[in-house]
């Protein structure tokens, strides 16, 4: 696991050789404050665009995988597993340091705890089809030294990037390999035999070209423990020689040193800032390594993180060690860079639960994690935040960097995006018997139930609901579970709207193909029917489900969201 190593380890720092980048247009554009310019390469697969750092490496005892077994479980969050169709129970997880034996009890709500493995298909299905709809345009992912020889973990993770090439060409996002290294491990033979000859990773639609080449990033360029600059040098030097596009990640505090011979010979620096805690720093930080790769012909990716925290781990640590504060501390680091002039951003990272760095999504509170155990969750810091609060936070400081949205200091990410959670049947309306069923149920404490025959089965008018979604991109999304489809009729609709009443100010939709149990319904506003006017996704106040029966049958709604 790559460890918190801006607190950790000394850096070995580098100096000044200067090395030209070539295909390198001069792009002259100004930050949202008009201070840094900003010269680099043309926008492409990686210029100018969000890229998340993805390890896709756990595993559960009964996958089937080469590994077959419970791997990287010292988690610090607990991962939101409602939307994945392979979870298993009997974890083993660490706690304040020490591994506990497999937890077979319930979160708590109630619920079974899963876990999710990803060897299974559609666990890296579910991770980019999430990249796709909150804005991600690249994943980074994680390839390590110690995978590069032969062995199950690297059976483990050769299968795992062809699982994210099927993934990232389904859903049109970008990947490319980033080595976690030393300057001495044989990752020159790694490309060259299983990237490039036996995977055929680089020929995929989906791997990232920039400047027309494909993209190869190596973690931990001038680090201590990590070999020589001389190698580093020849080691940059191969992967160029093979037409790479390379990205160098040092630690931050990298232009401190002597010798820059390893940094000048890449074609991007992407320094690593998790750790790091002065807001009031970034800025600086961001603003000077802009100047120094723009002085050296060197494209710039500013590095941003959610918060950190190893306390399942390592006990010595405390608990939320670097707090997220509902956004805040991220946001400030989005702010920094647009007012540095960055146009590109990397996020450190996507699901690295272990280190609490992880965006994707998480446990909002405790009904979500292993009743009577710790795990940090996204309630920590006193606001209750839905588990894709921070997918939504990077898809608006995204469009920010882009320039698609204004400059904001602070965010304006709304906190939950539920409509209403069905926990409470309060103001709820049906014509069956209308119930809360506690026991099964896809988040918090219960879900609304209605058994009968009626076509009507679910309706409420709201308090005004700011969604914070657009109709260019956003969606109506919700657990609706039906007993029986057989007994349903061909009628039915779905409505969302700001009127307060059917067919007003109101978009609908057919439910679509349904199947006995559980089914997550995701309805794109781009898709739906409207009636009575227009809609105003800002004050969201009518919801109604209704569907016609040929007899009684159970039907359930849980999770009522709004996704961006």
């Amino acid at each position: 696991m790559r460890r918190i190593e801006t607190w950790l380890l000394g850096v070995m720092l580098l100096v000044a050789a200067s090395c030209s980048k070539t295909n390198t247009v001069d792009s002259m554009e100004s930050s949202a404050m008009g201070k840094t310019m900003l010269k680099s390469s043309a926008v492409g697969d990686v210029v100018g665009k969000v890229t998340v750092g993805y390890q896709g490496w756990w595993d559960c005892a009964g996958s089937g995988s080469p590994f077959n077994s419970w791997q990287h479980m010292n988690l610090e969050c607990w991962p939101d597993v409602r939307e994945y169709t392979n979870t298993y129970g009997g974890c083993t997880f660490n706690q304040a340091g020490v591994l506990q034996p497999a937890f077979n009890g319930n979160l708590g709500n109630g619920q079974p705890a899963k876990m999710f493995s990803s060897w299974s298909d559609q666990t890296v299905d579910v991770h980019f089809k999430w990249m796709k709809l909150y804005g991600i345009d690249c994943a980074a992912q994680q390839r390590f030294g110690s995978a590069i020889v032969a062995g199950a973990k690297k059976d483990f993770f050769d299968q795992i990037l062809t699982k994210v090439k099927t993934s990232a060409e389904k859903y049109g996002v970008k990947f490319y390999v980033m080595y976690d290294c030393s300057a001495t491990n044989a990752i020159d033979t790694d490309w060259t035999n299983t990237i490039v000859n036996t995977l055929h990773l680089t020929s995929s639609s989906a791997y990232a070209k920039q400047n027309g080449k494909p993209v190869v990033a190596l973690w931990g360029v001038g680090k201590s423990d990590r070999g020589s600059i001389a190698d580093w040098v020849a080691k940059i030097n191969w992967f160029k020689a093979q037409g790479c596009y390379v990205i160098g990640c040092p630690l931050q505090g990298w232009r401190s040193g002597t010798d820059m011979s390893a940094y000048n010979a890449c074609d991007m620096i992407m320094p690593w800032m998790v750790g790091k805690t002065s807001t009031a720093n970034f800025q600086g930080w961001y603003t000077d390594d802009l100047t120094y790769c723009n002085a050296h012909a060197l494209d710039y990716q500013a590095d941003i993180y959610a918060g950190t925290s190893f306390y399942n781990t390592d006990a010595t640590w405390v608990k939320n060690k670097i707090p997220r504060m509902y956004g805040n501390f991220m946001w400030q680091q989005f702010s920094a860079a647009k007012n540095a002039g960055v146009n590109s951003v990397y996020i450190s990272m996507f699901d690295e639960a272990q280190e609490a760095t992880q965006i994707f999504k998480t446990a909002e509170d405790a009904s979500m994690i292993p009743a009577g155990n710790y795990f940090l969750t996204l309630d920590a810091d006193g606001v209750p935040c839905s588990s894709d609060f921070y997918l939504r936070l990077t898809n608006e400081g995204g469009k920010m960097i882009k320039g698609l949205i204004p400059y904001q200091e602070t965010h304006s990410t709304p906190y939950t995006n539920y409509l209403d959670r069905c926990d409470a049947n309060t103001s709820w309306i049906s014509a069956n018997t209308l119930s809360v069923n506690t026991s099964d149920k896809k988040e918090g404490t219960g879900c609304l139930q209605s058994v009968g025959s009626g076509t009507d089965e679910f309706k409420k008018v709201f308090t005004a609901f700011n969604s914070g979604a657009t109709v260019g991109n956003g969606s109506l999304q919700f657990w609706y579970y039906v007993s029986d489809v057989t007994k349903l009729g061909t009628s039915n609709q779905v409505e969302l709207g700001s009127g307060g009443a059917a067919d007003t100010n109101e978009y609908n939709w057919n439910i679509g193909t349904l199947v006995n149990g559980w089914n997550l319904i995701t309805l794109k506003f781009s898709n739906a029917g409207t009636t009575g006017g227009t809609p105003n996704l800002g004050a969201i106040n009518w919801f109604r489900i209704y569907h016609a029966k040929t007899a009684s049958i159970t039907t359930k709604v849980d999770a009522i969201q709004i996704l961006p």
